[in-house]
């Protein structure tokens, strides 16, 4: 069995409706010959520094062997399956509760970004089958979702867990099926690596 958590986030300032959660629903309802073998634990983080600080490490603490993570971001016109996130925070944005970061850095004795540690050559060629537009990426911005895969990545133990975070962009609701396509490819890959 592979134990696999799966996470988006709610609604923050500027975007009161967040696609990420409603794939991470629909994600973890998927039922196909691929998916045997892989327990799903789901998880939507309210969109806030402290919540992530809160509830990251419960979910890390049930030892998952993958972590795969969502965002949205309203700016890109393709999936982006990050490849590292920066040690960097933004002081001039307000998280969901209005809490605005007194650093520029998350952690700073630490380097200037962490590598991920998932296939991304794979993933992105798995979501070819999907008819979504996809790249990697090498920035995950300075908000919340480049704070909690800076916080996953942290948390990285030899190669365990595999983390791996996915920016969507906004999506129209015609659209939210080869999304969901994309993401199964993507998961379905990371469990492949896990397995060998």
């Amino acid at each position: 069995m592979i134990n696999v958590l799966v996470t988006g986030f709610g609604p923050f300032p500027g975007a009161p409706f967040n696609p990420s959660a409603n794939l991470v629903k629909a994600l973890v309802r998927r039922r196909r010959p691929a998916l045997d073998g892989i327990v799903f634990t789901s998880h939507i983080f309210s969109t806030t520094y402290a919540a992530v600080d809160r509830d990251l490490p419960k979910l890390l603490a049930a030892k998952p062997d993958i972590v795969l993570m969502f965002g949205v971001a309203g700016r890109r016109r393709a999936l982006c399956i990050e490849t590292r996130a920066r040690n960097a925070v933004s002081l001039l944005f307000p998280d969901a509760e209005g809490y605005r970061p007194q650093h520029g850095s998350i952690s700073p004795r630490r380097p200037s970004t962490l590598k991920g540690n998932a296939p991304f050559v794979h993933m992105l060629a798995a979501t070819g089958t999907s008819a979504v537009p996809a790249r990697l990426s090498r920035d995950a911005g300075r908000y919340l979702c480049n704070y909690v895969y800076w916080r996953a990545l942290e948390n990285v133990c030899g190669d365990r867990p595999m983390v791996q975070f996915v920016h969507i962009p906004l999506m129209k609701a015609a659209k939210h099926a080869q999304f969901i396509a994309a993401a199964e490819a993507i998961l379905i890959a990371l469990a492949a690596a896990s397995r060998h």
